[in-house]
C-alpha cells in the first residue's frame, strides 16, 4: 500500500449550544454557532479536495458521522470518540493508515492549502510540527508517525495559554518544525481579530 500523507480536520455537527461555547458567552449561542457552521465549511471546502494528501473528517458527535447530507460527499469520516481533545487526536493518529499525519481545526478562518502543505514538507525532516496560536495553545498538529506514534497529548492542559508547552514537553528528545501563528477562534476578542483580517 502506498503511504500518502493524510490531513484529519476536526469537526463538530453545527447544532445549538453544542459548539463554540466559549465564543457563545461574548456573542450568543445562535451568533457562534453561526460563526462556526460558516468557518467550518469554508476550511473543509479550501482544504478537502487538494490531491496533496487525504482528507479525513474526525466528527464529534460520533454519530453525527452518518448524516451525510451534513457532510461533503467523497470525504472519509471518523467518529473521534470518548474522552478529552488530546486522547481524540492520539485515536486519530493512532488509527489512519500509514504516513504522515497533520491535524487541524475547523475555527481557524486563515488557514490556506499553503499551511497545510508547509506543515507536511516540515515532517519530512522533523518529528513533529505546531501551528502556534494566538492563546499558548496550536492551530495545527502533525506527527511523522513513524517509526512509532508518539503519545504527544499527556498532561495536556486544554483551552489554557500551556497547551502548546505541555505537549512540547511530551517531545523532549524529538525533532520539532513550527508554522506561523494563526488564530482559532474561541471568544470574542478572537472573532474581532477574524473580522479585521476580512475571513
Amino acid at each position: 500500500m502506498a503511504v500518502r500523507n493524510h490531513l484529519v480536520i476536526f469537526v463538530k455537527e453545527p447544532k445549538l449550544g453544542q459548539v463554540k461555547t466559549r465564543l457563545a458567552r461574548d456573542i450568543g449561542a445562535v451568533a457562534a454557532t453561526h460563526f462556526y457552521r460558516r468557518t467550518m465549511e469554508r476550511v473543509v471546502r479550501r482544504l478537502a479536495r487538494d490531491p496533496r494528501w487525504q482528507t479525513w473528517l474526525a466528527i464529534m458527535p460520533d454519530k453525527a458521522v452518518s448524516a451525510r447530507r451534513r457532510w461533503p460527499a467523497g470525504l472519509k469520516r471518523l467518529r473521534q470518540g470518548p474522552g478529552d481533545l488530546g486522547q481524540r487526536m492520539g485515536r486519530a493518529f493512532r488509527t489512519l493508515p500509514p504516513g504522515p499525519a497533520v491535524i487541524v481545526g475547523s475555527d481557524i478562518p486563515d488557514i490556506e492549502p499553503r499551511h497545510i502543505a508547509r506543515a507536511f514538507r516540515a515532517l519530512g525532516s522533523a518529528d513533529a510540527v505546531f501551528g502556534p496560536a494566538e492563546d499558548g495553545g496550536y492551530w495545527l498538529v502533525g506527527s511523522r508517525r513513524r517509526p512509532r506514534v508518539p503519545d504527544l497529548f499527556a498532561d495536556v492542559r486544554w483551552s489554557s495559554g500551556h497547551a502548546l508547552a505541555d505537549t512540547l514537553r511530551n517531545l523532549a528528545g524529538a525533532s520539532v518544525a513550527f508554522l506561523e501563528t494563526l488564530d482559532d477562534v474561541d471568544d470574542g476578542a478572537a472573532l474581532s481579530r477574524a473580522a479585521r483580517s476580512g475571513r
